[in-house]
């Protein structure tokens, strides 16, 4: 499904590394190799930049109350086209598409960085350059025109007669399911707690009464996901090739005001859900800190943390041809001030303690099946092209 049928789906978001790639900023199209070891290529092929953003997990996100996805919220719910969600696409996104999840499931194929490679690498790149619904329909005879995808598409879908009526919208709907069923998580040792059949052990309880109080993560992070959907500003240290618009004048990520044009909404992200959590790492909308200890200090203390954060810290593949650019947001001045003065969050100080009981609480969270790795990943595919294993 990659332009140049290099990189899936699971390179960035593979059951070893909690659905997600164990890095900061990804490796996307023209590395090699998967997870903290993935390279960044050599030669033509080697990749251009990094992914702007931290590669988000997988989990739930086929529950009915998820109505916004992406960092920045640029994928959503919404009447404004025929298609019934509000994306980069607007009106080309094609109708037929039964569910949000199948919806973003489109976007990662028309990104030069994660998927689509350059243009004049290939026909899918190519095609998307002129219109970004282009290169779909290319993508979608790819996957119809081999033969056992073919049969199974006619098997699975009752309106599907024939291989060539598979269209893009039938392999999102199919994306879809796949990631709601087999990403969804509900068996943890709160889940065991919450129905009794459980008691958790006393540090996880005193941190779920931090969670709830003083502490005062339950303002974002609520409900059966572990997060309001709200998009909030943490400050975090800046650092990568940033989510640029086409008119920003420097390497920046503006967050969630990129998508609404509303200078209230700047340097906000989507708050992520907790389930699973501690299988993530690392954390925050570009990875900055390591560990969920590093980000509970930030959260209580943005100022301190930001200042005694190291570039180390960050999970970054060396890529010797990016070094200048890597950390060039953080000589801007202007742009440091305006990302230190964004923090919205309300968290006291806590002690070490404390932190360390939070943490029992949020390792709580992880659910059995996800902890057990235990994922039903094929040695080969119909392609024949090769699979991401860890």
């Amino acid at each position: 499904m990659s332009g140049n049928e290099n990189i899936s789906c699971a390179t960035c978001h593979h059951p070893a590394f909690g659905t997600s790639d164990g890095l900061s900023l990804g490796i996307g199209e023209g590395g090699e190799g998967l997870g903290p070891k993935r390279t960044p290529g050599e030669g033509l092929d080697r990749i251009e930049k990094r992914v702007p953003r931290n590669a988000p997990a997988l989990w739930n996100l086929g529950a009915r109350e998820v109505s916004i996805l992406m960092h920045d919220g640029r994928i959503s719910i919404g009447a404004d086209y025929e298609n019934g969600f509000n994306t980069p696409a607007e009106e080309w996104l094609p109708n037929g598409l039964n569910s949000l999840l199948a919806a973003q499931a489109l976007f990662p194929l028309t990104s030069a960085t994660e998927m689509a490679g350059g243009s004049e690498e290939n026909e899918v790149a190519g095609a998307v350059n002129d219109r970004i619904d282009y290169g779909w329909p290319i993508v979608a005879k790819r996957v119809r025109t081999i033969p056992t995808y073919g049969a199974m598409f006619v098997e699975s879908f009752d309106h599907i007669s024939a291989p060539e009526e598979v269209t893009i919208t039938e392999i999102a709907n199919a994306l879809a399911a796949f990631v709601g069923q087999e990403f969804r998580s509900n068996d943890s040792a709160l889940d065991s707690h919450l129905s009794g059949d459980a008691t958790l052990p006393a540090a996880a309880m005193n941190g779920m009464e931090l969670f709830y109080g003083k502490a005062n993560c339950a303002s974002c992070h609520s409900g059966p996901l572990f997060t309001d959907h709200q998009f909030h500003a943490l400050a975090l240290p800046a650092f990568g090739p940033g989510r640029t618009r086409r008119f920003d004048p420097m390497v920046r990520d503006v967050g969630r005001m990129g998508e609404s044009d509303r200078l209230e909404d700047a340097y906000r992200f989507r708050t992520p859900s907790l389930r699973n959590i501690a299988l993530t790492a690392p954390y925050g909308h570009n990875g900055a800190y390591p560990t969920l200890a590093a980000m509970l200090r930030h959260h209580a203390d943005p100022e301190q943390t930001r200042a005694s954060w190291q570039r180390t810290d960050a999970a970054l593949t060396p890529v010797p041809w990016l070094a200048s650019i890597d950390f060039v947001v953080q000589s801007d001045r202007l742009e440091m001030a305006r990302v230190a003065a964004s923090a919205s969050v309300d968290v006291p100080r806590l002690s070490e303690g404390e932190i360390a009981d939070l943490i029992a609480f949020l390792n709580s969270l992880t659910g059995q099946a996800a902890a057990d790795t235990a994922f039903d990943i094929p040695a080969e595919v119909p392609s024949g092209l090769p699979v991401d294993q860890p």
